[in-house]
């Protein structure tokens, strides 16, 4: 009798990288898919002899070529979180069979947030299953207590092998699937500990199967690492269909929940919510948020607005200019681009005449918000020369313009959208582009034209 060897994977050493998600046989110092440096981990990967391969891609195990106009379109109505910022960011609710992949810091709420959200659901009739990686079902209990959730009847599971989450999910066919989080989840036929690339891809790879497959609206929540990306490879953001991050300072009482990526929405839209001692509540009007009321006018703040997503939202720019005790000049930005700091700088001592080459400079957007809209540039010079000199800028006045290389100022998109919105916060007077066009729907706002760097601090003198 002949001994018949049964056929088994290999394993194979490749090079993952970290910021696109593909590989390469041999290792270097760059890229050569996305040109990043430095990128290039090693990465085992199990190879199945042909014959003996499985499919697990969407639709189920047998697929076959279809014309797109014979393809059956399916209900895709949202579920609503009752959380209107929420549902902002994820445009319009949970789209089903979605994947949403949640960021932040520790400790900032992305699990009260989950949890309260599922608990709310739950009570309006959507199926729920909670699975937690990193707490025990008493320090949940605990959590939903104090979130005044603790009698709902959403299903909780505290496991980590994805094998044995998956099979309970298939048991209770839940219609909102949360993994709190995925750094702890593990295949128990993959080497590697939980968190790794590994275990990372395919884990998140087999959820997206499932999502995709069954309907169930599957959402991860992933920590972050000191530079703000996620935590493992960045394959888990191409894979998923939305991702979320939480900002702000977990030390305030404000969060801004942003959209990066979204199949079913716009991008880089935001929420902002509250941090309260029942969770985390919806802010009805964000704006009044990050402006400072009742206060008289002080030297270095400027108002500006900036469109996120479909919303404007209006902000308060602030710049801090003094003297220097250090060899070199400081140059601190938060919230604000360094390089965008240093660009407007250079064009105020070229452009308009103002000498702080040897003052330190400090820049920031109040509220611990992030702004990267290029409109902000006008009133972030505005906000420097105002402090330079030490003139205040009237605190119903906004500012909105690009600075251009050339001491020019730029037009900005939206801008009647935004002078809708300072208007109905009480701004009277708005500094705009030279060039830009003029809303006629505009009424009661006062509108002051600058076309170069020049005029915006000959603007700033006058009020002196």
């Amino acid at each position: 009798m002949v001994a018949v060897s049964k056929t088994k994977s290999k394993k194979e050493l490749v090079y993952l990288c970290t910021e696109c998600g593909n590989t390469t046989p041999k290792w270097a110092g760059k890229c050569p898919f996305c040109g990043a440096w430095s990128t290039l981990k090693e990465h085992s990967v199990e190879i199945t002899p042909e014959g003996v391969r499985s499919s697990r891609g969407l639709g189920g195990p047998v697929h076959q070529v279809v014309a797109l106009k014979d393809v059956a379109a399916e209900d895709t109505k949202r579920l609503s979180t009752a959380n209107s910022e929420l549902d902002r960011v994820l445009g319009g609710g949970f789209a089903p069979g979605s994947l949403v992949l949640i960021g932040g810091d520790p400790g900032i709420g992305k699990s009260t947030l989950v949890l309260f959200t599922l608990a709310v659901m739950n009570a309006a009739g959507v199926k729920s299953l909670y699975v937690s990686g990193e707490e025990s079902a008493v320090q949940v209990k605990l959590r939903s207590e104090r979130l005044n959730v603790a009698g709902s009847d959403m299903l909780l599971l505290c496991e980590t092998s994805l094998e044995k989450i998956l099979d309970e999910a298939q048991k209770v066919k839940p219609q909102i699937l949360v993994i709190d989080s995925i750094q702890t989840v593990y295949k128990q036929d993959l080497s590697g500990t939980p968190g790794s690339m590994s275990q990372l891809r395919e884990c998140t790879l087999d959820l997206m199967v499932f999502a995709k497959n069954t309907g169930c609206i599957t959402v991860l929540i992933g920590h972050v690492t000191k530079d703000g990306q996620i935590a493992g490879p960045r394959i888990l953001e191409h894979m998923v269909d939305t991702v979320i991050y939480f900002e702000g300072d977990r030390n305030h009482q404000y969060r801004i929940i942003r959209s990066i990526k979204n199949r079913f929405g716009a991008t880089d839209e935001i929420g902002v919510l509250e941090m309260t001692g029942h969770g985390l509540t919806p802010v009805l009007n964000p704006s009044l948020v990050f402006l400072q009321q009742g206060t008289p006018p002080t030297p270095g703040n400027v108002v500006c607005c900036t469109m996120e997503g479909t919303r404007a939202m209006l902000f308060e720019t602030q710049a801090l200019v003094s003297q220097t005790s250090f060899a070199v000049p400081q140059r601190v930005a938060a919230g604000i681009d360094p390089k965008r700091l240093t660009i407007i700088l250079a064009l105020l001592e070229k452009f308009g005449g103002i000498s702080i080459g040897a003052s330190d400079v400090f820049a920031s957007i109040a509220g611990g918000m992030k702004v990267n809209d290029t409109s902000s540039d006008l009133a972030l010079a505005l906000a420097i020369v105002s402090n330079h000199l030490g003139i205040p800028v009237p605190r119903q006045t906004i500012a909105m313009g690009e600075l251009g290389l050339s001491g020019e100022i730029r037009s900005v998109h939206l801008l009647e959208q935004r002078l809708k919105e300072a208007k109905r916060l009480g701004m009277n007077q708005a500094l705009i582009p030279g060039n830009g066009k003029l809303p006629e729907s505009i009424q009661g706002v006062e509108i002051v034209k600058v076309s170069t760097i020049a005029d915006a601090v000959k603007w700033v003198m006058d009020r002196k």
